[in-house]
């Protein structure tokens, strides 16, 4: 890495072009990159801007990681004062102290205390954000974690119900293939008894990998399992945990494709309860009769997706959550008769994590956030209809979120009619009057969706940079329906760059709006979109900002994990097709990058197993050989996107100096 001590002098004269004045400060006036960080013509980062940013990114918030099987205490993932990264903790009571129980260098995944006692949990971690999760059993007495899974795999586990077993499913990764890839993959299952550090027995190898969503049923005999290929074509399946056979299950013989999500047993094991978009627009919720086939819709009235179920364990209630235009709420419903019930009164906001506990089975928990509230762990007992906060995060007191900005639905129609919407969020005129810049960032995916939740640092952009924030739904995001997620397949994928362009147009004629500062910025397959916009309409641009995007989709379908390679294929279209990768090469911003003449700030993990971060290295070269500066930052420990606080802080550093050059000088 190269020192900041040597940075300052090599980078005065871009600097100065810049209009930033570099005055070879002492390093008590500047934040020196951490050793992790590769900066290259990014200016000092000042003290002054460190402590006038800290309150933004002082928010401690609380995510809901597990009950007790047995107790009413929960596990809870929150980063404590001073740390990195986010730990395991306990909560035993409503508002009660967190007692830390893990104390990783890396960022912990799933994580799960044995289902019948509790007395150890098993987790996933991955280093240096690989997402080449190891699974471990933690002893919650001595501290001590044992490996369990292969180091050679990218892992994850699922319970038995009786507790003697994991599954394991686990995907080999590039680090052991010949020459970096695999031309095929397999998904590996074996059954772990955790105590027991012996060579895994495999169950089966299952060809593919898109396998997940592994549940056993309430005897442990059989396996429920889905096979992602799109989100419009899954499957369905059932494995014996014996011998390892297996059955499709969904689609039936005859029907067509179609997307199915989340899976569960009825408590009499007879049924599964899913969700799936099967000869509907949208994710619904279903049950199929395993005895007479039979299926039954509970949903058909809720006009948006059903993002997650989870059913109690008397098995009487099922809950669903609801993306109901970016917004989310959870519906209640009878799971014999598929009668929806009197809807949980939860709030407005972001809900996640929601689980039943094991014995008080009308009590289920979540986390939730809003634009106004950072995520909490909340609690609702169905017997008393009654919501209970566990958990306040912490913010600066400094800052009253309560004053946050809240967005407005923005509701247009792109070049072709196509409806299309976003979310925008506009400073305070009285503090910011007249017309404001605006950063409008693209959501990744592309099967994904901004919508309504707390914006975190990006508050300081409304609140002291008086800068506005557009995020956009283009063609291709979910939440809107299958036929609007397949719009940007494949030969499709400008389209959605047009909508950008919609979105643009619309922008630059709002009235609280300054069409002439604009940036637009995104992150992996909004960071595509984000360099895609520097290409088409970079006239009508001050800047681009690409975080772990793509540059090419040619050189991302070769040098992305295998495991992923067929699955985006679906998306991107297959570049062994001579037509098809002609058509890659023409919209690669890599390709174009003569065309962009407007300042970029790239950001990248060295460790990306999905976007690599050579698709980085070779914007920023491709760009500054026709002299366009491109400020550099690149993490030597961190993946797709940045985990770690001390990176996370140096990225918003930089990405807040970068807007102010641009936007505000």
């Amino acid at each position: 890495m190269q020192s900041f001590t040597t940075r300052c002098g090599v980078q005065a004269a871009l600097m100065l072009a810049a209009g930033i004045l570099c005055m070879q400060p002492s390093l008590a006036q500047v934040l020196a990159p951490n050793a992790n960080l590769r900066v290259e013509n990014i200016p000092p980062v000042s003290m002054a801007l460190v402590n006038t940013v800290e309150p933004y990114t002082e928010f401690r918030t609380h995510s809901f990681a597990g009950w007790h099987p047995t107790k009413p205490h929960m596990l809870v993932r929150h980063r404590e004062k001073g740390a990195d990264i986010a730990q395991l903790f306990w909560l035993r009571e409503t508002g009660g102290a967190l007692e830390k129980i893990t104390d990783f260098s890396d960022p912990i995944g799933g994580a799960a205390l044995n289902p019948i006692h509790g007395n150890y949990l098993v987790y996933g971690s991955a280093k240096g954000g690989s997402e080449a999760a190891r699974i471990y059993r933690y002893d919650l007495d001595t501290k001590v974690s044992t490996l369990l899974s292969s180091p050679n795999e990218r892992s994850s586990f699922t319970w038995s119900n009786n507790g003697e077993k994991i599954l394991l499913s686990a995907v080999p990764i590039d680090q052991t293939a010949s020459q970096g890839t695999r031309p095929d993959i397999s998904t590996t299952i074996s059954l772990v008894d955790p105590l027991q550090v012996v060579p895994n027995r495999e169950l089966v190898s299952l060809p593919g990998g898109g396998w997940g969503g592994f549940r056993f049923s309430p005897d442990d005999k059989r396996i429920v399992s889905t096979l992602y290929r799109s989100p419009s074509d899954s499957e369905v399946w059932v494995l014996d945990s014996e011998n390892g056979e297996r059955e499709r299950l969904l689609p039936r013989p005859g029907e067509p494709a179609a997307g199915y999500g989340d899976v569960r047993w009825s408590k009499d094991q007879d049924s599964i309860f899913f969700t799936s978009n099967q000869g509907t627009e949208f994710f619904q919720l279903w049950r199929l009769d395993l005895q007479t086939g039979s299926l039954k819709i509970f949903s058909n009235h809720i006009p948006w997706d059903i993002q997650g179920i989870s059913l109690s364990h008397d098995g009487l209630h099922l809950l669903a959550e609801v993306n109901n235009n970016g917004s989310d709420e959870v519906r209640l419903f009878d799971a014999k008769s598929g009668s929806e019930l009197p809807r949980p009164a939860l709030g407005i906001g972001s809900l996640g994590g929601l689980a039943w506990h094991k014995v008080n089975k009308s009590l289920f928990a979540f986390t939730m956030n809003s634009p106004q509230s950072p995520s909490d762990v909340y609690t609702y007992d169905l017997n008393t209809a009654r919501a209970q906060r566990w958990t306040s995060a912490y913010f600066s007191p400094e800052l009253n979120p309560q004053n946050f900005v809240s967005p407005e639905l923005v509701q247009i129609k792109s070049f072709d009619g196509l409806p299309i919407s976003g979310w925008l969020y506009l400073p305070d005129a009285r503090k910011f009057p007249g017309k404001r810049p605006v950063v409008m960032d693209f959501h990744g995916g592309p099967e994904s969706q901004s919508t309504v939740r707390f914006m975190g640092r990006w508050n300081y952009y409304l609140n002291e940079l008086g800068l506005s924030i557009f995020l956009p739904n283009v063609r291709g995001s979910s939440g809107y329906g299958k036929k609007f997620l397949s719009l940007d397949d494949g030969f499709l994928r400008k389209d959605s760059v047009k909508d950008g362009g919609a979105f643009l147009d619309w922008l630059r004629v709002h009235p609280r709006i300054d069409g002439n500062r604009i940036v637009v910025s995104g992150g992996s397959y909004g960071g595509y979109m984000s360099l895609a916009m520097a290409v088409d309409y970079g006239d009508k641009l001050r800047g681009a900002i690409d975080v772990v995007g793509i540059s090419n989709f040619v050189s991302f379908l070769k040098n992305t994990e295998s495991y992923r390679r067929d699955l985006r294929r679906v998306e991107y279209g297959d570049e062994r097709d001579p037509a098809m990768r002609a058509f890659h090469e023409k919209i690669a911003p890599l390709n174009s990058a003569d065309a962009i003449r407007i300042p970029l700030l790239v950001v990248h993990g060295k460790n990306d197993p999905r976007v690599p971060y050579t698709e980085a290295q070779q914007m920023v070269e491709a760009v500054r050989k026709n002299g366009v500066q491109a400020w550099y930052l690149l993490a030597d420990n961190e993946g797709h996107g940045f985990g770690r606080k001390a990176n996370a802080d140096y990225q918003f550093y930089t990405s807040v100096m970068f807007l102010e050059s641009v936007l505000l000088k």
